[in-house]
């Protein structure tokens, strides 16, 4: 099914099954993890049973969410399930294989997102592209089927949509954004407290892995282009957590003159990730990160391709360069 379904459909599944399991992408950030929470004690509330599954768990920067305990790796057995809902979660694979194998008995597969990349993968879809991330997804969808909205999921909607728009900066954000925030405040929402919680409370080693960072920061000759790269022996010398290099890209991306961003990666398997962010849509890096396999969003977008780290730098520069 490649076109999206309606929300009464969603709202129908959501009725007349029990058992769901909400998963998100490796690696998970404050979207995926808030829509999980957001739709699933929603669901919840409602007398559902709910798993909730990452191949890589819980975040140590998002652990202070209410009921961010209920994240748990996927089990190595797979339980009955009615309804598998992938969130925010561009391609199947990038659900984890434990996670693929976890739902595997699930009758009915659901793929939530806000990629315009995304393929469309689920025996129902709803891909919102014009959305600035998916837990906006998540809220429209509560509101407009009248689900419980608990303040589990006030809470972890704001995370998610905070996260995702850059603190409501990035230009994907809409009035809806500013609706949708003004409405969980209206609910109780401690804005102050939360994105104090979000934004600062950092570990040390963060602050030592910008260090390293900035030692290695380039930018290209015409100034529109800074990038940065990490070895995988930095990760292992300062004991790094994926999440302790969220958001860093921007500190590049906010130079005046530069266009586009990159950060790369070296993972511990040998391939390179490459995150991209683009300051206007001048320059879409999606459709440059889709040259190598990836994709993402017109401002924001990704890659995981072969290394060695100086090869896969150069071809991606050299596309970069090529598209500026």
């Amino acid at each position: 099914m490649s076109e999206n379904a309606s929300i009464e459909t969603l709202g129908g599944i959501f009725r007349d099954n029990q058992i769901f399991a909400l998963m998100s992408h490796v690696r998970p950030d404050g979207d995926a993890i808030g829509s999980q929470l957001g739709l699933g004690l929603a669901l919840e509330a409602m007398g559902k049973t709910v798993h909730y599954w990452n191949d890589d768990g819980l975040p140590e920067n998002l652990e202070f969410l209410p009921h961010s305990e209920k994240i748990a790796r996927p089990p190595h057995e797979a339980p009955v399930v009615d309804v598998a809902i992938a969130l925010d979660t561009a391609t199947k694979v990038r659900l984890g294989e434990n996670n693929l194998r976890a739902a595997s008995r699930a009758s009915l597969w659901v793929n939530i997102d806000h990629h315009i990349s995304n393929p469309r993968y689920g025996d129902v879809n709803y891909v919102d592209a014009t959305s600035p991330a998916t837990g906006q997804i998540i809220y429209e969808i509560i509101k407009s089927l009248d689900m419980p909205l608990p303040e589990g999921s006030r809470d972890a909607i704001y995370v998610a949509v905070s996260t995702d728009t850059g603190s409501f900066q990035y230009d994907s954000t809409t009035s809806r954004t500013y609706r949708l925030a003004a409405d969980l405040l209206d609910r109780g929402l401690a804005v102050g407290d939360i994105n104090a919680k979000i934004y600062d409370s950092y570990p040390y080693r963060r602050i030592e892995l910008m260090r390293t960072l900035l030692n290695t920061l380039q930018l290209s000759a015409d100034g529109r282009v800074a990038h940065w790269d990490m070895l995988d022996a930095t990760r292992i010398s300062l004991g790094l957590k994926p999440e302790d290099s969220e958001g860093l890209i921007d500190l590049i991306r906010a130079i005046r003159g530069v266009q586009v961003a990159v950060f790369f990666e070296e993972l511990p398997d040998g391939k390179i990730r490459v995150s991209m962010r683009s300051k206007d849509r001048s320059t879409n890096v999606c459709e440059i990160a889709t040259l190598f396999g990836g994709g993402g969003h017109a401002l924001a977008a990704g890659i995981r391709m072969a290394g060695p780290l100086e090869a896969a730098k150069e071809k991606v520069l050299a596309a970069i360069a090529t598209a500026i």
